[in-house]
């Protein structure tokens, strides 16, 4: 399955809430959700009460849009979240948490993930001294990410980080004087940041 190309307001819609998928547009009244919350289609139309397979299917449709991951890759971050102790659901999204586009976008170089990947697919970011152009790289505790030295490159996140405005996860520590991010410790749930019952995506995954 191809990457999907339409519009992407219409996931959000379609989901009944917002997946940053448009980075600093969704936080705006622009944003569709905001004016339109009604499901995408002619006049919103609804069949009554969802079934548990379709809040299953639409638990887990929310989590790969919001991170980006295809079926085959979300498969294969589910079975590593099986693998580990503790809370399958939970471990799951850390996993998805500690994907280093998702750790670009964390801490506001760029305000939407597509925008975080184009980033990492450019080579503009450092992991442990070497250049890593892989978004899936799943960071670890004591990490060091740096942005690529050059003037411009440099301008252009800290341009970005001050107009966000957003805190870097308490996991995440960034030096603002070289914009050096720094894995503190590996995200718990408390740090997981898209809104999702993990329950649900388990137990579609599991059937």
């Amino acid at each position: 399955m191809g990457r999907y190309t339409g519009a992407k307001c219409k996931l959000c819609r379609r989901d009944g809430s917002k997946l940053f998928l448009k980075g600093t547009r969704c936080e705006t009244a622009k944003c569709p959700v905001e004016k339109r919350s009604r499901p995408p289609g002619m006049h919103g139309f609804s069949r009554g009460r969802p079934s548990p397979y379709q809040l299953r299917f639409r638990a887990t449709q929310k989590v790969k849009r919001y991170y980006g991951v295809y079926e085959q890759q979300f498969r294969r971050f589910f079975d590593m979240a099986t693998r580990q102790k503790g809370n399958t659901g939970e471990n799951l999204l850390t996993l998805l948490e500690r994907r280093l586009d998702s750790v670009v976008r964390s801490v506001g170089f760029d305000a939407s993930l597509a925008g975080a990947r184009q980033m990492v697919n450019h080579g503009r970011f450092e992991v442990n001294g070497r250049k890593l152009d892989i978004p899936s790289y799943i960071v670890r505790e004591g990490d060091v990410i740096r942005p690529k030295p050059q003037e411009k490159n440099i301008e252009e996140l800290r341009g970005s980080r001050e107009a966000l405005g957003s805190p870097a996860p308490e996991w995440l520590g960034v030096d603002d004087s070289d914009l050096t991010v720094r894995v503190l410790r590996l995200p718990a749930g408390d740090d997981v940041s898209v809104e999702v019952d993990e329950g649900l995506v388990v137990e579609f995954c599991s059937r």
